[in-house]
């Protein structure tokens, strides 16, 4: 194993839901994973939850959102993901949120994670692109979702990102036409239509 993730919320309801702990105790939990994991020279990558909202509380002030993301960046996590557990976020939102969680942790160790529920991912990521960020999480055919996060649709389709990117002039090393076959073939798998808008419209064209 040459990589981990640690996972936790800006919310403390959220995160009393979804792992049975208040933030403060899910940040104790990581504790004796980060030391064995530097001893064993394995990267920890750390998540936030509930960036921009969250299902049992509402709004989640962003100086919890900071306080979350500084934690796990000092305990040794060399990426922090700032996620939009249930897609309520609109770009001007996203970009607030990460230029003050950038005021305090460096913008090379910060990726965004945008679930596309009201259909703003894409427009939250180029805000966030625009900011500095250099890291997008992404599902392909947009798969994922939540089972503490009610209605929650799945992460930001990784073929609309790759999309949007080579668009704009961003190598990527990705094949977005066997990208979205992949989508097609996890969408029939799973026995759903792909969540991918550039998916379908690759399958459309042929």
């Amino acid at each position: 194993m040459r990589e981990v993730a640690v996972f936790t919320a800006a919310s403390e309801a959220f995160n009393l839901k979804n792992t049975n702990a208040g933030i403060d105790e899910s940040l104790e939990r990581f504790a004796p994973v980060l030391e064995r994991a530097k001893a064993d020279g394995v990267k920890v990558r750390g998540y936030v939850s509930t960036v921009l909202g969250c299902p049992y509380q509402g709004e989640v002030p962003l100086a919890d959102v900071v306080r979350v993301a500084k934690a796990l960046h000092a305990m040794g996590c060399y990426e922090i993901s700032l996620g939009d557990t249930i897609g309520v976020g609109t770009p001007a939102k996203a970009r607030a949120m990460l230029r003050i969680v950038a005021a305090e942790v460096p913008m090379a160790a910060l990726a965004v994670h945008f679930h596309d529920t009201w259909g703003q991912a894409l427009a939250n990521i180029l805000a966030c692109l625009e900011e500095g960020v250099a890291v997008v999480d992404s599902a392909v055919s947009g798969a994922g979702g939540c089972p503490y996060a009610k209605g929650a649709s799945g992460n930001v389709a990784s073929e609309d990102v790759v999309y949007m990117l080579h668009g704009m002039g961003i190598e990527t090393g990705v094949d977005l036409g066997l990208l979205a076959e992949t989508g097609r073939w996890l969408s029939s798998l799973l026995g759903r239509e792909t969540g991918s808008k550039a998916g379908k419209a690759l399958a459309a064209n042929g």
